[in-house]
């Protein structure tokens, strides 16, 4: 069964970046002129994934309103005859079937996929994270969908992080090293260095079976007294095949300060319009 849709979980407070987010979703927060859960959104529909389920609370309505449709805005820019604009506004409210549920208690993020349940049915769906901006020529979770494809398993999106970054994600033990695309025997959530089972870091994105939700709904507290997907994979593991693919694509953390700039240096970088201007700024603040 092809993979048609996609959860993004977007319930968290955004601490990382208070005091900004105490009143706007940190996935929000624009990465140059575009919220960092808009590009998310596109990656999953580059994939072909045609619905999409934004996991949100009640503080984050602004999220919900980025993809509807803004009337007042579209007759404004249609009276200035301004159709570019015109045409970028109203293409955000038709990429994909964009729907919301709201997590009602923040109890972690398998908590938070539990509650995508009713709306995944009996379907494998895709999992990305906002944290997790990835930018590669072919969509991080469409490599991931065609290894569902050919292994009907569930996948997890890895990559190799330093031993001391080991304590931030959830490690993989795989059963081959070296390889592009392995079966994994086991998961942990947040490992100190010295004991995490190998560098290899699930970072963000995830094509799951169905079967996850009967295990999140019996799931007990893991890291942090909160109810951990990993937890919940780890167990997956024990009753069929999950692999690990370690996919191509420059990823960055924007829920970190560091990576949140990174990616807008880069990103500007890129930018045809803001490249020359940009360069020259850069080089003037660093004399």
């Amino acid at each position: 069964m092809k993979v048609r849709k996609a959860v993004i979980p977007a319930a968290g407070y955004g601490t990382r970046f208070l005091p900004a987010t105490k009143s706007q979703p940190k996935e929000m927060l624009t990465i140059i002129d575009k919220p960092t859960i808009q590009y998310i959104v596109e990656e999953a529909v580059a994939a072909g994934i045609t619905d999409i389920l934004i996991i949100t609370n009640h503080q984050k309505a602004s999220i919900e309103n980025h993809f509807d449709r803004s009337l007042e805005l579209e007759h404004f820019l249609e009276k200035k005859n301004n159709i570019k604009d015109l045409e970028l506004i109203r293409g955000i409210s038709e990429m994909a079937n964009i729907y919301s549920v709201r997590q009602k208690e923040q109890k972690g993020l398998g908590h938070a996929i539990a509650c995508a349940k009713s709306f995944v049915g009996n379907e494998p769906f895709a999992i990305l994270l906002g944290d997790d901006v990835v930018i590669s020529d072919y969509p991080a979770i469409k490599q991931l969908c065609d290894v569902y494809d050919k292994t009907n398993s569930s996948v997890v999106g890895v990559q190799e992080v330093s031993l001391e970054d080991t304590k931030k994600y959830g490690i993989v033990t795989p059963l081959s090293s070296n390889a592009k695309l392995t079966k994994i025997s086991d998961m942990v959530e947040k490992p100190n260095p010295e004991l995490a089972p190998s560098r290899l870091a699930v970072l963000g994105r995830y094509v799951l079976n169905p079967e996850i939700f009967d295990l999140l709904e019996n799931q007990t507290p893991g890291s942090g007294g909160e109810i951990q997907l990993t937890d919940a994979i780890k167990r997956l593991i024990g009753s069929q095949e999950v692999y690990a693919y370690n996919f191509d694509g420059k990823r960055y953390d924007v829920g970190n300060k560091m990576g949140y700039l990174e990616a807008t240096v880069d990103f500007a970088l890129s930018r045809e319009d803001l490249k020359e201007d940009f360069l020259e700024l850069i080089k003037k603040k660093v004399k």
